[in-house]
């Protein structure tokens, strides 16, 4: 691995705050532009569709461009027993980096709205068939993410995951968070993006279960890992290799 722990740790930190920001600030730009729900989720979803594909080719060939601690998680346990995979000590270092970042993010974007800088948010997410919808757009997510690199197709990752997701906004009850970290990070706000702190532990554990189902569905399509595994630059859920990858 040629990229340093420091800077890989570095770009999933700023990945996630800017993905963050992104999401939020979207958000209130769109509720102070259109009293329509619709209309703010729309705009809401597409900021973030051009963001994400932006943020994952900027910060794929340094650390993966993972920004997600179940992205992590699954990278890690599917390349354990291979030597490009990543280490432990790779996941301790990142996943703190994310919800630190995804924190950042949040304050951020308050601050450019001249929003509280930390207010808790009071949108109550709290229901079974939202948790359904995070199992669904997380199982989902790690499908394509190491499906895209076990069908050789990584370079296709920042087009490909940001339309997961901007579909996802669309088709899934909870609007697809499918990420831990931006999960915290939207609680720090009491805006359009916000997530009341009781809401979000349920969320995780929904999101926690949809990795390890999208793993196993992987493993149902793809077969099980047998072989080193290919990390392509660019793949949100895997290592960068030493050449470089156009996209």
């Amino acid at each position: 691995m040629n990229v340093p722990l420091g800077r890989r740790v570095a770009a999933e930190a700023i990945g996630t705050g800017l993905l963050v920001a992104v999401v939020v600030g979207s958000g209130i730009q769109a509720t102070g532009l259109s009293p329509d729900a619709g209309v703010r989720l729309l705009a809401n979803s597409l900021a973030t569709v051009f963001g994400l594909g932006v943020l994952i080719t900027v910060f794929g060939p340094v650390s993966g461009a993972h920004f997600n601690p179940v992205v992590t998680l699954v990278a890690w346990f599917g390349g354990r027993r291979t030597p490009d995979g990543l280490a432990l000590r790779d996941v301790a270092a990142y996943v703190p980096a994310q919800i630190v970042g995804a924190i950042g993010g949040a304050v951020l974007a308050d601050a450019m709205f001249g929003e509280p800088l930390v207010k808790f948010s009071t949108h109550d997410r709290f229901a079974g068939h939202l948790w359904l919808g995070e199992v669904v757009a997380t199982a989902g997510l790690i499908l394509l993410v190491l499906g895209l690199g076990r069908i050789g197709r990584a370079a296709s990752a920042p087009a490909a995951v940001a339309s997961y997701i901007g579909a996802a906004y669309w088709f899934t009850s909870s609007t697809s968070f499918a990420n831990p970290a931006v999960t915290i990070g939207r609680a720090f706000t009491d805006t359009f993006a916000g997530i009341a702190p009781a809401s979000v532990v349920p969320f995780i554990a929904a999101q926690l279960l949809g990795g390890a189902l999208g793993l196993g569905v992987v493993a149902v399509v793809h077969g099980p890992l047998v072989a080193p595994a290919r990390h392509d630059i660019g793949t949100p859920g895997s290592r960068p290799e030493p050449e470089p990858v156009t996209s």
